[in-house]
């Protein structure tokens, strides 16, 4: 095999992680279920790092991180948040978990079709789901009110014009 679909699979495994979490919470593994959208985190780090390293940087791949971040970290810690937390709200509950959905959409394509100037527009959806997922493995037991500002803050940082470097 060659050293170029290395990054690739790396992606891929992080996709995987992100699936699994969402199979762990149709079971209430909530714990295993956050401990994996971190794993995809770890995973997420090191795709691009590797592609760069073995000048294996593709079009193909830049998407298919894309796609892998929606699922790792806009999807999964969305659901994480509302079948732990939000969903003793309803209907508002489950439309912040969208919202988290959709502005980390949002946020993946505004990054796609610019130029990286150094640092971030927005903070990313990495960091956002991956917030989401540390918090309810150490804090899962937040009142339900600071979740639902912590969720809707996030979905409005991940759209914001905020600058943030990359570090």
């Amino acid at each position: 095999m060659s050293s170029k679909y290395i990054p690739n699979i790396i992606t891929a495994i992080n996709l995987v992680a992100g699936v699994m979490s969402l199979v762990l919470m149709m079971s209430d593994n909530f714990t295993s279920a956050a401990g994996l959208i971190l794993l995809a985190a770890l995973l997420d780090s090191m795709d691009g790092k590797v592609a760069r390293r073995l000048s294996a940087t593709s079009a193909f791949g830049k998407e298919l991180d894309s796609l892998a971040d929606l699922v790792s970290f806009g999807v999964a810690p969305a659901l994480l948040v509302y079948a732990s937390n939000l969903v003793s709200l309803g209907i508002a509950g489950l439309g912040a978990s969208v919202l988290f959905v959709v502005c980390g959409a949002l946020r993946l394509a505004r990054f796609n079709t610019t130029t990286f100037s150094g640092s971030f527009q927005g903070i990313p959806i990495t960091v956002a789901g991956g917030l989401m997922a540390l918090l309810m493995l150490v804090a899962r037991d937040l009142h339900v009110g600071v979740v639902m500002l912590i969720i809707l803050s996030l979905s409005f940082l991940m759209v914001s014009k905020v600058s943030i470097p990359k570090f």
